[in-house]
């Protein structure tokens, strides 16, 4: 019978705690259905805008035939959506590239080392008459680079459940920018960055792609590039090239963002960005094979200083894009759309840049180069950059006064209306399919309230068609027509991002709030089982005698209580190896008093807390690449940091001190074996990882900087080395596992016994773990067993104070608590924390 309500208990337990799971990933995790439609040329047909066809002729009335395009480079057959403003399309994509690499210093309240690196983009954009400009790109989170590509050519939303096919994505299958130029007859040529390739397999019509995760690389994706790159613009096979560089994104990474590294790559963009807008001048005549090329220099996402980014703030969201035309600088626009913000450099000089949604690339780009726009895109044609493009369509300027102007902006400002009806009528299209195909889709209300915009944006359009063909022969400014024609276009277009963005990207705090409270009611359940199976045992109502257990348990509680509060925070994420450490500080400094008082176990309380000091330090600076950033060496004050990084005392400290505690492991691993009571299968598996110890630390040395020790060991150490060490302690667990099962053991001490199982299981894992985690693995394992000595040495002091008395629990909640805190500590501590790129990527790379 008692079995049988346990067993019932465990059942409900589970279901309660799944469905609160569920209910709370739900909210958390927020997913988007993927919809199997493409865009198609004759779709337009289906819209109320005009065709390319009859905005051609509508243009011609209301301007000159001068204005048309030039039959040479743009056939009438090849119209899909929208006309053709440009004939070739050069994107460069710097990776993580953030705005204030490319924005002059001006703009910021101080200037940086990093800053005004990239003269050249700056000197174009704001130059007098010049046909460039740079805009701050805003992108949505997650900010890593698959999704930011994702996003950038599909015009959608990817989710952060999709951060998880960044080591490995898998091929696009939503309508997107790229298909859009395949169907439509463009030759598209890509070089660098393989996730390209891997979300586009079969688009390019040639492809040059290199390995993007080897993040200590900063130069191999980029000489790939540039190898490509100067002899493809010398070549007429292409009509959109793609090249993809990463040396900026692995210098963050490796080194952050004020490093010398960073400046070094900035400066080599630079000089490489000069030579390529040279080429294309140089081809950009009459006649030229870049006669009409629309030069992009962007990034996919930004950065934080330390080289972070995956998140949604402001330095990871903000980038970069630099546009470009080889013709005539553009009609000046509307004033209300322009989102120009300007300041003066230290000469008096007006700099302006302007502001655009990453959200709107795709399907400003597809606008220019005449393609169908994605199926799945929610952006909008972005006026500024649109204007860039299309600034061939304007009047030759023959001196001409005021009305000409006013003709040519007119002309501009018409196909631009024409261009937002597509747009406008593409994303209801998608709206109305989503709602209709995904499980997952839009309210009623929310439908209801974007149909009433976009139903009146169409009546205004019936009237301005009407004022287009009639009213304009009889002379009428037909601009302020237009400009609320457009006005409610773009309201219809930002009422539908705003509900995408918080659908797709705002996490539904309601959800999450249900899935929290019952997961909380499975753990209340669970306290409940527990005190109802142990009450013949456990009393907690203590005697007097018991004061220090009864202590335990509440000071216990109370640090566990802070923890779980502090989850609520919203900067846990990105502290919480900080508030670990500091409960677990205040968990030593108690034991300590207790170690004064019963003048027992001083030196392990003292220990302890030097263990925790140590490991404070080190998650303050990462032991990875916060050390090396010259952001952490200005504000450190401790002695450590008066070597320079290069010193030699520094670089022997540092080489050496992983391979000295190896050694000390091993040492204490030998003690081990040496002991009566390790027997048989386990003392084998013990010395299985003594070798192992011993090969990493000759695998250290192959990679040592240290030219002497690594030039011995290079041939050997780098690949199999940590091929041998994943072979043996593969072959550890099978000979455990064997062991269990089949092995017959002499009878031992039973405790003894489990700890010799214990310490195999520990050792045959630490080998593994400690290789991937590179060289601060050693320390962190030698201060994982000095830690848990120091644990189960004061835990043994309550032990002695209760001898000769029934304990009322049988473990000490203290003790747990400090387990618990010292495995967070110890995690962070290896330079890991809790962001998409707190991940140890060179782990991949090891053997």
């Amino acid at each position: 019978m008692e079995g049988r309500r346990r067993r019932w208990c465990y059942w409900v337990v589970t279901v309660v705690h799944v469905v609160g799971i569920l209910i709370f990933t739900r909210g958390f995790l927020l997913t988007r259905t993927e919809l199997p439609y493409y865009s198609h040329c004759s779709d337009v047909s289906q819209s109320p805008c005009f065709s390319p066809t009859n905005n051609d002729s509508l243009s011609s009335s209301s301007s000159s035939s001068d204005s048309s395009i030039n039959s040479s480079n743009i056939n009438q057959d090849q119209h899909c959506w929208t006309k053709p403003a440009v004939d070739r399309l050069v994107i460069i994509v710097l990776d993580a590239l953030r705005f204030d690499f490319v924005a002059p210093s001006t703009f910021f309240p101080e200037k940086k080392p990093w800053m005004d690196k990239l003269p050249v983009l700056q000197r174009l954009a704001f130059k007098q008459g010049s046909s460039a400009r740079i805009f701050k790109a805003i992108a949505d989170p997650p900010t890593t680079s698959l999704q930011r590509l994702k996003g950038l050519t599909t015009g959608g939303l990817p989710t952060f459940i999709d951060v998880g096919n960044s080591f490995g994505a898998p091929a696009i299958v939503e309508d997107n920018f790229i298909h859009q130029l395949v169907i439509n007859g463009k030759r598209v040529v890509m070089m660098g960055d393989d996730t390209w390739v891997q979300l586009f397999p079969h688009h390019f019509n040639k492809s040059y792609p290199y390995p993007s995760f080897n993040v200590k690389d900063l130069h191999t994706v980029d000489n790939g590039c540039i190898d490509h790159l100067f002899p493809s613009l010398y070549q007429e096979d292409w009509d959109v090239l793609i090249a993809h560089f990463l040396g900026v994104d692995h210098a963050g990474h490796i080194f952050g963002v004020d490093s010398v590294q960073m400046i070094e790559k900035l400066e080599q963009y630079n000089l490489l960005l000069e030579k390529v807008i040279k080429v294309l001048e140089s081809q950009s005549g009459p006649g030229g094979i870049h006669e009409n090329t629309l030069l992009i220099v962007m990034g996919d996402h930004g950065q934080t200083l330390n080289g972070d980014h995956g998140g949604g703030s402001a330095e990871e969201v903000e980038t970069s894009i630099f546009a470009m035309s080889f013709k005539q600088p553009p009609v000046s626009i509307p004033p209300e759309l322009d989102t120009s913000s300007c300041e003066q450099d230290l000469d008096g000089r007006k700099m302006c840049t302007s502001s655009i949604q990453q959200l709107d690339f795709a399907v400003t780009v597809s606008a220019l180069l005449g393609v169908s726009f994605p199926f799945g895109s929610i952006g909008r044609v972005n006026p500024e950059l649109y204007a860039l493009g299309a600034s061939k369509w304007n009047l030759e300027d023959t001196g001409a006064g005021d009305c000409k102007n006013q003709a040519k902006l007119q002309e501009w400002v018409q196909n631009y209306v024409n261009v937002l009806c597509i747009n406008a009528w593409q994303v209801k299209r998608y709206i109305d399919v989503y709602s209709a195909s995904s499980m997952i889709g839009f309210s009623s209300e929310d439908l209801l309230h974007i149909s009433d915009i976009y139903n009146q944006a169409e009546g205004n359009w019936s009237n301005t068609k009407n004022f287009l063909l009639y009213e304009n022969e009889q002379g009428h400014s037909l601009l302020p027509a237009l400009r609320r024609q457009i006005d409610a276009y773009s309201n219809f277009l930002s009422n539908v991002s705003e509900l995408a963005r918080s659908k797709w990207t705002e996490f539904n705090l309601r959800m999450m709030g249900i899935g929290l409270a019952i997961m909380l009611m499975s753990v209340f359940i669970i306290f409940l089982a527990i005190w109802q199976s142990n009450r013949p045992q456990i009393a907690f109502p203590l005697p007097s005698g018991d004061s220090r257990i009864s202590f335990d348990v509440i000071f216990a509680f109370f640090i566990v209580a802070i923890r779980a509060c502090s989850l609520f925070s919203n900067s846990y994420i990105l502290e919480e190896g900080k508030v670990a450490i500091f409960l677990l500080a205040t968990t030593g400094i108690v034991k300590l008093q207790c170690s004064i008082m019963k003048k027992k176990m001083l030196p392990e309380a003292v220990v302890f807390l030097l263990l925790v000091s140590v490991l404070r330090f080190t998650i303050e600076i990462g032991l990875s690449k916060q050390a090396a950033t010259s952001l952490f060496l200005n504000v450190s004050s401790s002695w450590m940091l008066r070597f320079a990084p290069d010193h030699p005392l520094w670089t022997y400290m540092s080489e050496s001190g992983p391979i000295l505690a190896l050694i000390l492991l091993a040492w204490l691993l030998y003690r081990t074996i040496s002991s009566i009571y390790c027997q048989g299968i386990w003392k084998y598996v013990i010395m299985g990882t003594i070798s192992s110890y011993i090969l990493i630390a000759v695998h250290w040395g192959s990679e040592s900087s240290i030219s002497s020790v690594s030039s011995l060991l290079q041939g050997v150490g780098r690949s199999y080395i940590p091929r041998m060490v994943y072979t043996v302690g593969l072959g550890q667990l099978f000979l455990m596992a064997f062991g269990q099962l089949f092995s017959k053991e002499k009878a031992l001490d039973e405790k003894w016994s489990l700890i010799m199982k214990t310490t195999a299981m520990l050792s045959a894992w630490s080998s593994t773990i400690i290789i991937l985690s590179g060289q601060q693995g050693s320390l962190i394992a030698l201060a994982s067993v000095i830690g848990g000595y120091c644990i189960l040495r004061l835990d043994s002091m309550e032990e002695d104070a209760i001898s000769g008395t029934v304990r009322k629990l049988n473990f000490n909640p203290l003790a747990v608590t400090q387990w618990n805190l010292l495995a967070v500590c110890l995690f962070f501590a290896t330079g890991h924390w809790c962001a998409f790129d707190g991940l140890r990527y060179g782990a991949a790379f090891v053997g």
